[in-house]
């Protein structure tokens, strides 16, 4: 039996799960499109950084991953390459966590299991028409090229690498992050309070790129613990390298009319990856994408009860709304990674010099911390 969808979401990652879950709390049909799966890999590398406003998102929807699969951070120490240090504190920001680091498998599965329980959610092959279509499909989206949407994209000189490392110190719940010549290193805390896991983002340059992942894991290993100046003790490499190249994007439009069938009116809108990208230094990007999901929810949850979900107006709003707020983000990430990409004697004193005035301005790093955290509207 044929059905008639009101929305029809291509892309069944996380912002596409989450965006089908929350239109389905508005009485809205919605087909997600999901081709055939392909057998991935035993061992995913990918983890998260969530903010509070992504778990409370999350929760909503009751698709927050168990308590070994998101671990709280409750402190961030970020180094410089002079000795200049930033720490940043939970307890000082009044909060449980700055953040949680989530295994991406544990959260696609969770989302998974709340889709195939909703009924105004039907997974389908391929797209299906529908009053709005809504583009999740990532950054290499080829819906958003088949729509001719022009995506702007600035490339940087560095790749990221992710693995895991087990530790031979417990990571205590810590975010550690190091400003090196040799690139942007991240350890992220896995496995619960206790845990002696971590998951590794190494921003370096290209030419780094195959030289690193050609390693043996105990020399890999042994170049991290060096990199990370031995802040966990000895470090053995427990899963494979990933490694893609960084860059900031966005999407000139983020709406528009699709062509019309008879006298009803079709409309596209991207979200999450398909419409921008930043670099991951501040680990924001999906925080970012789940926003777009909420925003766009919101607006079509707003609208008065005779326009249609593929009234431009409406999706115009949310397209300002989203490049607004994503602005401050965007120019503040592109900009450190652009002054702690330079090996310039000045640069690196204005860049440490920089750290060590935001360690001593209280109002300053209360204000970064709570942008991160995602509670500087609350």
């Amino acid at each position: 039996m044929a059905h008639t969808f009101d929305i029809c979401i291509r892309g069944a990652g996380i912002v596409g799960r989450t965006l089908a879950l929350l239109l389905a709390r508005e009485r809205l049909r919605v087909a997600l499109v999901a081709p055939p799966a392909i057998q991935s890999p035993a061992t995913d590398v990918r983890a998260y950084a969530l903010n509070t406003a992504s778990r409370t998102l999350l929760e909503s929807l009751r698709s927050w991953p168990d308590p070994e699969h998101a671990t709280a951070v409750t402190r961030m120490q970020v180094q410089g390459d002079q000795g200049s240090t930033v720490h940043f504190d939970a307890a000082t920001q009044g909060a449980d966590a700055l953040a949680w680091i989530v295994d991406v498998p544990a959260l696609e599965q969770r989302l998974a299991e709340a889709v195939r329980y909703q009924p105004q959610v039907e997974v389908v092959p391929a797209p299906v028409d529908a009053a709005l279509t809504i583009v999740c499909e990532g950054r290499a989206s080829s819906t958003r090229a088949e729509f001719g949407v022009e995506f702007d994209v600035t490339p940087y000189t560095q790749h990221a690498i992710a693995t895991r490392l087990a530790c031979e110190h417990p990571h205590g719940q810590i975010a550690r992050q190091w400003f090196l010549p040799q690139g942007i290193l991240a350890f992220l805390p896995l496995n619960g309070a206790d845990g002696h896991t971590v998951a590794v983002v190494w921003s370096v340059e290209r030419e780094q790129v195959a030289p690193l992942l050609d390693m043996a894991p105990e020399a890999f290993a042994e170049e991290l613990q060096a990199a990370s100046q031995g802040a966990l003790g000895q470090l053995e490499l427990v899963a494979s390298r990933a490694a893609w190249p960084l860059q900031q994007a966005q999407a000139s439009r983020w709406c528009g009319p699709m062509a019309e069938s008879g006298k009803t009116t079709r409309s596209w809108v991207l979200a999450g990856d398909a419409a921008h990208n930043i670099h991951p230094l501040a680990g924001q990007g999906l925080n970012l994408g789940l926003a777009d999901a909420q925003a766009l929810a919101a607006v079509l949850h707003g609208r008065d009860y005779w326009r249609s979900v593929a009234d431009l107006r409406l999706l115009r709003r949310y397209e300002r709304e989203r490049k607004a707020a994503m602005l401050p983000m965007s120019l503040a990430t592109d900009g450190l990674q652009q002054l702690f990409s330079r090996p310039e004697n000045p640069l690196q004193a204005l860049r440490n010099w920089g750290l060590r005035g935001v360690e001593r301005s209280g109002p300053i790093k209360n204000w970064i911390a709570r942008q991160a955290m995602g509670t500087h509207g609350l």
